[in-house]
């Protein structure tokens, strides 16, 4: 999807760039700086895609996730830059605004543009939500944003055409460049947060704690849940309070159990469980009563035996 990314954008920055120069429509030319930078940003998640693929190795234990969070950091700031450009160049022709010339042309390739990118970026959507890919999705977005200004450019070449409001055309570009601004934002904050190790989303949070609650007569309690994500992977792990009666092969096939059910749910998760033995002076014991029946828990009966409750 990243190489499909990459020849649209190719196509569209040439086409742009030669419509743009020929209208002499400062709209037109600031899609084309839009479209230049989307390909720029399609290739550095092209290239991020396929570094985050690779497996863990001596050097990134974890494995090379986070470089598509890097990708798409750099992929906002391009974004930035892009609105920079624009507003540069759109806010002289406020003032004297240029006359449009050839105005068939830079409506057909808007047209083309708004529908190409339409399509192409529906799909590295689905394919971001399937893999759980930041690169992707960053460059998903940078289509999609560029759909809403080709159609909003396309709007204002049709009303120049009709009235001769040349004004129009900077003030669309400028209108371009905030919308650009508020996309890098947004790519900005979810990115940075993924590299600083923000927690999990709380819906994803709530099917772990799903799971534990699915197996909640098994165990006594769990605590110190931390999750945090890196590029599509996500990271999970917690402690998971037995009884201390249990052998070690109880304790990890229960374990694999929650392990499992957890990927499964949350495709590409890494999770990791700290056993503990239940504390009976700490009223682990309690805890046992409410969840878990006293055939499974020889301990918590010698307890009681111990304290004279028959």
């Amino acid at each position: 999807m990243a190489c499909l990314s990459v020849f649209t954008g190719i196509a569209l920055t040439a086409g742009k760039l030669a419509v743009g120069l020929i209208t002499r429509s400062v709209s037109v030319l600031s899609e084309a700086a839009h479209s230049g930078l989307d390909l720029v940003a399609a290739l550095v998640a092209y290239f991020s895609v396929r570094q985050s693929a690779r497996p863990a190795d001596e050097v990134h234990r974890y494995g090379h996730g986070k470089f598509e969070n890097l990708a798409a950091v750099v992929e906002a700031l391009l974004i930035v830059a892009a609105g920079v450009m624009i507003v540069v160049e759109a806010v002289p022709r406020l003032y004297g605004p240029a006359q449009l010339a050839r105005l068939d042309l830079g409506l057909a390739v808007m047209a083309v543009s708004a529908a190409a990118n339409l399509v192409v970026s529906t799909l590295l959507m689905r394919t971001a939500a399937r893999t759980n890919s930041p690169a992707l999705e960053a460059d998903a977005w940078h289509l999609r944003t560029d759909v809403y200004t080709s159609a909003g450019v396309l709007v204002s070449l049709a009303v120049i055409r009709f009235t001769g409001w040349h004004i129009l055309d900077p003030l669309v570009a400028i209108g371009i460049a905030l919308l650009i601004f508020k996309a890098a934002f947004r790519l900005l904050r979810e990115s940075l947060g993924s590299i600083v190790d923000v927690r999990l989303p709380e819906a994803e949070e709530e099917v772990i704690h799903a799971v534990l609650r699915g197996h909640a007569g098994k165990f006594v309690q769990f605590h110190d849940l931390r999750t945090r994500r890196a590029g599509p992977d996500r990271h999970i792990d917690f402690h998971l309070v037995v009884p201390g009666c249990w052998s070690v092969a109880q304790v990890h096939d229960l374990c694999d159990t929650l392990e499992s059910e957890i990927c499964r749910q949350l495709p590409g998760a890494s999770v990791l469980i700290h056993t503990e033995p239940c504390r009976p002076e700490s009223g682990d014991c309690y805890l046992c009563r409410v969840h878990i029946s006293l055939a499974h828990c020889p301990q918590q009966r010698c307890g009681r035996e111990e304290r004279g409750e028959g």
